[in-house]
């Protein structure tokens, strides 16, 4: 059986089993991604398993691209090669459109980024449960509000830990910095989301208790 990094050079080499091991290895991840990340508009009319389909055809053009020599590394690359797939995607179906009011509101004109965009929606609509209890949260407006109020890298990290479920050295080597930082930036996220959302009953009882989300390895 191969190791990791005999795997990851037969990818760069251009070995197609090598890359489709990899990719189906990682599918189910690979698909969180795009769930999270495609567009409301786009989930009318495309599949996740269309974008991942195109993504890895597409993968199997760039071979030489992949870097490093670990299985961190070569998820990272095929994670970044879906998520240009799926912006490429929206692009096409989405830019040839007029947009309409509602689009500009819910984007350009309020200032919030695709990921924030993300995060407000999986969270109003309850698909997850954090740990600090979002069922305070009295309105999606007041969560936007909270979202916009949080730094872009610690907005970034939270999507990708708590949502994409990424890993903690995953989620370093996707924004290139250190675990360390990433563990660290993580921990502020969630309290700093709290903090934005909660009510004033909520944040007496935060500091009475002292408590704070336990971190995942």
């Amino acid at each position: 059986m191969a190791t990791s990094d005999t795997a990851v050079e037969r990818v760069r080499a251009g070995d197609s089993g090598a890359l489709a091991a990899a990719f189906d290895r990682h599918r189910a991840r690979l698909r969180r991604t795009v769930e999270f990340r495609m567009s409301e508009q786009l989930r009318g009319r495309l599949d996740p398993d269309d974008i991942l389909q195109d993504a890895f055809l597409s993968a199997g053009t760039r071979h030489t691209h992949v870097r490093g020599n670990d299985q961190t590394s070569l998820f990272v690359w095929l994670r970044l090669v879906v998520l240009q797939t799926l912006t490429d995607a929206q692009r096409h179906h989405l830019q040839a459109q007029k947009r309409d009011a509602r689009r500009e509101a819910n984007g350009r004109v309020q200032g919030i980024d695709g990921t924030s965009v993300s995060l407000l929606r999986e969270l109003a609509g309850g698909r997850t449960s954090p740990s600090f209890a979002l069922a305070r949260v009295e309105s999606a407006a007041r969560l936007r509000s909270a979202l916009s109020g949080m730094n872009a890298l610690d907005r970034e990290v939270l999507a990708l830990r708590h949502f994409e479920e990424l890993a903690n050295h995953e989620v370093a080597a996707t924004l290139n910095i250190t675990p360390k930082t990433a563990s660290i930036r993580y921990i502020r996220a969630l309290r700093r989301l709290k903090d934005l959302i909660a009510d004033p009953a909520s944040d007496n009882a935060a500091a009475t208790s002292g408590r704070c989300p336990r971190e995942r390895a």
